[in-house]
């Protein structure tokens, strides 16, 4: 079946996008029913809706799904995935077999909710709110860097209409006015467990829509002609477009639409048949929707190369200067694109955006739009570095999360952690963001004490796979290393050390000078205390903990501006988990609440200042050594 979006509908049309509707409701129910588990129902609702898109206005090669020139089609209600893989089957891209025998599966591609395992699938979701924020950083991407014609459309529900990020896109998709992005919204009135907040008050919906500078397009969500119409209209908008489809849940099967209660439950077997009847049986359709036109290739992310800042040793230098230098440094290269969650003069990111404002994007204070759509720009092949304070990030741990398990390739910094930010108090300070960065799949965890160091690892985070999470620090500390020093990810530094040390001091950051400090005045006592940096926190250098482990006796003496959970103290006592020698770990963190304070006060106060570090080591050091 073929269809042309340019002209009118006509009467066969019409009846080929009823059948083809049909079949995506079909194999919607088959496929789930198979599984035993699935959301039909939320399926069912949209099926009229994609089939008219995919027929008419998704302009998609779907044999080359990397091409530069392809719509993007992201299912933001990723609960619907039993509809998204019956769109793959019908446009060609998977069998039916695979379709109905796999889903959900042990082993399978098709997994119950959309992740990029495929690839007709650019970022994965199922938390709700996350796809249209996502397609917000494709869409400035298309915009304002690719400059190519492609659209954006998302298909929303209206559950996820609750989210504070679905209003952050649309915000920011209208403050950019972004022309190439559609959210298409399924209004079906029900949710998991019962009516949703304004159930078919699409009036409410409309202004509420029309208040973030976005158009309105409010649909019968089941009327063809209304749908082709609206879609046409996005693509030709001068802003972007929101189409309020007014829908049925469970569309086409008496037994449950509009009905509460169906939500995430797959018909049994016998309803199952009885609806697959009712429908008019197993289709075979094979859709052939409109292709783009060919793009020019994408040019060499060559550009000049960096030239990063160089610093002098023994010079006073904040970590956040050391992260605006270096990123600044690297926007030579043209793929490299920076973010701001509106605190670009603290994280130093401005340098950024002062040499390359075509490549810097103001998220504002949104943090959950500012890591969605980093997301989104690596899509489209960009490096993007977002940048917030490191207690900020929480309020988008759940979108670094789906960026772990949509494989993003990231880089986030986070300024302004621990207590030694001083003043401000603690709902400022990062104290738990090691520990939450950690836990994020296939993350990297970077935590530099001096600008040279800082500056190296900001070098390797732009070509680093996953989310690569840089810790930085506000106050201006002493350059320890020189500038032709390396810092491989996964390594450590050894800063003091011999072959019969009596305790190894361990450090990260800021705690690596207050470490450093310690040993000279231990050293005074006869005391020989190592101390190493312990700047990759994620991956670890576990031989270089081993060998503190064989020169100290065992004794190890770790200290971290952080929460106690799951931050240098766990990685490092993770990595000796199974080690057959012994092992006496002294950690110092902060246990307590801080309160306002200059950073020797309040480090002092954590028990992770200098004169506490010296205490543990005299208590940790073995008599007799």
């Amino acid at each position: 079946m073929t269809m042309e979006a340019e002209r009118t509908l006509r009467a066969e049309d019409l009846a080929g996008l009823g059948e083809l509707a049909a079949q995506l409701r079909v194999d919607a129910i088959r496929c789930s029913t198979r599984a035993g588990s699935g959301h039909p129902t939320s399926s069912l609702s949209a099926a009229d809706l994609l089939a008219v898109l995919i027929s008419r206005h998704l302009r998609y090669d779907w044999t080359d799904p990397r091409g530069r020139a392809n719509d993007h089609l992201i299912f933001s209600k990723g609960h619907a995935s039993p509809l998204l893989y019956a769109v793959f089957k019908a446009v060609g891209a998977i069998t039916d077999q695979e379709l109905v025998e796999t889903y959900r599966q042990f082993g399978s591609r098709l997994q119950g909710h959309p992740t990029p395992a495929l690839p007709w699938v650019d970022v994965a979701t199922g938390s709700l709110g996350q796809g249209l924020p996502a397609g917000v950083g494709i869409a400035l991407a298309g915009r304002y860097l690719d400059h190519l014609p492609f659209h954006v459309w998302a298909l929303c529900g209206d559950s996820e209409m609750a989210e504070g990020s679905i209003w952050e896109a649309l915000d920011k998709a209208g403050h950019y006015g972004l022309h190439n992005l559609t959210a298409i919204v399924d209004i079906n009135r029900f949710g998991q467990r019962g009516p949703t907040e304004l159930e078919w008050d699409l009036d409410t919906y409309r202004r509420r829509v029309e208040a973030f500078g976005c158009q309105a397009l409010v649909i019968d969500g089941h009327d063809l002609v209304a749908i082709d119409e609206a879609f046409g209209r996005a693509r030709q908008a001068t802003g972007p477009t929101v189409v309020l489809a007014r829908t049925l849940k469970g569309k086409g099967v008496s037994e449950v639409e509009n009905q509460p209660g169906w939500h995430g439950k797959p018909l049994k077997p016998d309803m199952a048949e009885r609806a697959v009847e009712t429908l008019g049986g197993v289709r075979q359709i094979r859709v052939t929707g409109p292709r783009p036109e060919p793009a020019p290739p994408a040019g060499a992310p060559a550009g000049e190369p960096p030239t990063m800042p160089r610093y002098d040793k023994g010079a006073n230098v904040a970590t956040r200067n050391a992260y605006g230098d270096a990123l600044r440094a690297l926007g030579s290269r043209p793929d490299v694109v920076a973010l701001d969650g509106e605190v670009s003069d603290s994280t130093r990111a401005d340098k950024f955006g002062e040499a390359y404002p075509d490549r810097f994007f103001e998220m504002f204070i949104s943090e959950q739009q500012l890591v969605a759509a980093a997301v989104g720009l690596q899509v489209r092949g960009y490096r993007p570095f977002a940048a917030t304070f490191a207690a900020f990030l929480s309020r988008a741990y759940d979108f670094i999360r789906m960026a772990g398990i949509s494989r993003a390739d990231i880089a986030l910094s986070g300024s302004h952690s621990g207590v030694e930010i001083g003043a401000d108090g603690p709902s400022q300070m990062g104290l738990e963001d090691l520990a939450a960065m950690r836990a994020v799949q296939g993350s990297t965890v970077l935590y530099p004490s001096d600008a040279v160091s800082c500056a190296a690892l900001v070098a390797q985070m732009v070509d680093r796979k996953g989310v690569n999470y840089l810790r930085t620090t506000r106050g201006k500390y002493p350059v320890l290393y020189d500038n032709e020093d390396t810092f491989p990810v996964g390594g450590s530094k050894l800063l003091r050390g011999g072959d019969d040390d009596d305790v190894a001091l361990i450090g990260a950051g800021v705690t690596v000078h207050n470490c450093l400090a310690a040993a000279d005045e231990l050293a005074r006592e006869g005391i020989k205390a190592r101390v190493i940096d312990l700047y990759s926190v994620k991956p670890l250098d576990r031989d270089r903990l081993l060998d503190a482990v064989r020169a100290t006796g065992g004794r190890l003496l770790v200290v971290e501006d952080h929460y106690p959970e799951g931050g240098v103290g766990s990685a490092v006592l993770e990595s000796l988990a199974n080690l057959a020698e012994p092992v006496r770990v002294t950690h110092l963190a902060v246990r307590g609440l801080p309160t306002s304070g200059t950073p020797t006060q309040l480090m002092d106060q954590a028990g992770i200042g200098v004169r506490a570090i010296v205490a543990a080591a005299r208590a940790a050091e073995a008599p007799g050594r």
